[in-house]
């Protein structure tokens, strides 16, 4: 089966992966990428080529680049002509300008297509963006949502199509693993929750410290990773008496990320649900369960049904639930060592690149007729 995907997040080489899971699943692949991506910080994301076995790389300029509504690929037309794909994935929201144009494009050919949503905030949007929408839902031959609430949020705002939940990425559970086992913990010896991700308000940073201000002293905090917040962590943790239980480090290359999961005790994600945001999946919980780490998640967004029963979940911003959580690890090494194994089975189960493939191509399959 010929399929074209259209994705300015697969400049990106460690999500590459994906692409070499579908060619394997029988996809006779094409990958539409601009040459970069401007992120809304201002640095840019140049095209990687990590993993690129069994597919092929069209990689074409983008108009408005590093605007997320706006952006869209002026030679798209030429390289549908070029491929002629019996399935189009659509790797965007269903409301942005680059989704309308594939879309168009694929009508005007007769070739079914699909579009990815990972939006789960209901929203009306202005025009032409609901326009965008609107046409979207009657033309898509299928929808892939990345999570529970964006599904319900597509069916809640009109579209009557086939939908399925599948997150966007998965993971590579050989690379994400523990390189030895975990040496068995002596009691009262020091024990690491840790944050990996940006520094930002609605990460929920200052629950992870007034949960640590209420552990017993041989607790410790590590926050990896850079943003505005980072004055204030330090700013609160020095009210609170705890500088010299909490460390602040910089962002870590992709490589290290394994190695520094492995290392903490605990993996804590304590977002936040904000008007306009809530936690859509939270990927270092994924990450770190796949490394043993057991996880403490708050009940924001797709976290909960991220972690199932494979981790413990706390009333977002109550530091008081956050604390008995650790406690309960603290106190119970059997809990503690079945959350662990446990985080590793379901991301061999749900989130490898792998699995995500197959249930990926399953969706091409039905909107091709069935075509292998």
């Amino acid at each position: 089966m010929r399929v074209l995907m259209i994705s300015k997040a697969l400049v990106s080489g460690t999500s590459q992966r994906k692409l070499e899971e579908l060619a394997r699943c029988g996809a006779d692949l094409t990958l539409v990428t601009p040459p970069y991506w401007r992120h809304d910080d201002g640095s840019t994301q140049v095209l990687e080529r990590l993993y690129t076995t069994g597919y092929r790389i069209i990689e074409t300029p983008m108009r408005w680049n590093g605007n997320y509504h706006l952006h869209y690929y002026p030679g798209l037309a030429r390289a549908l002509d070029e491929v002629r794909p019996e399935v189009v994935h659509i790797d965007e929201e269903p409301y942005n300008t680059a989704t309308v144009h594939a879309m168009y494009l694929t009508v005007r050919r007769r070739i079914p297509a699909l579009f990815f949503s990972y939006q789960n905030i209901f929203r009306r949007y202005p025009p032409p963006f609901s326009r965008f929408e609107r046409y979207n839902y009657r033309h898509a031959a299928a929808a892939i949502a990345g999570n529970h609430e964006a599904g319900d949020v597509l069916k809640r705002k009109g579209y009557p199509g086939p939908l399925e939940i599948i997150p966007q990425f998965g993971f590579d559970p050989d690379i994400f693993s523990r390189a030895e086992p975990r040496a068995a913990r002596v009691a009262g010896s020091r024990f690491t929750l840790g944050y990996l991700g940006r520094l930002k308000e609605e990460k929920g940073l200052l629950t992870i410290l007034s949960a640590l201000k209420s552990l017993p002293e041989y607790c410790q905090a590590t926050f990896i990773g850079q943003g505005p917040m980072q004055g204030e962590l330090e700013a609160y943790a020095a009210r609170l008496g705890l500088s010299d239980r909490v460390t602040i480090r910089p962002g870590i290359p992709t490589s290290q990320v394994p190695e520094t999961l492995s290392r903490l005790d605990v993996l804590v994600l304590p977002s936040l649900t904000r008007p306009n945001w809530k936690e859509q999946f939270g990927r270092t919980l994924a990450e770190a369960m796949s490394c043993e780490t057991p996880v403490i998640g708050s009940d924001s967004g797709e976290i909960p049904s991220v972690i199932g029963d494979a981790g413990l979940i706390f009333r977002e911003g109550d530091s008081a639930a956050l604390a008995a959580c650790v406690e309960r690890l603290l106190a119970d090494r059997v809990l503690y060592a079945d959350l662990a194994r446990r985080g590793r089975q379901r991301v061999l189960e749900r989130y490898t690149q792998g699995e995500i493939a197959r249930r990926t191509y399953a969706v091409y399959r039905k909107i091709s007729g069935g075509l292998p």
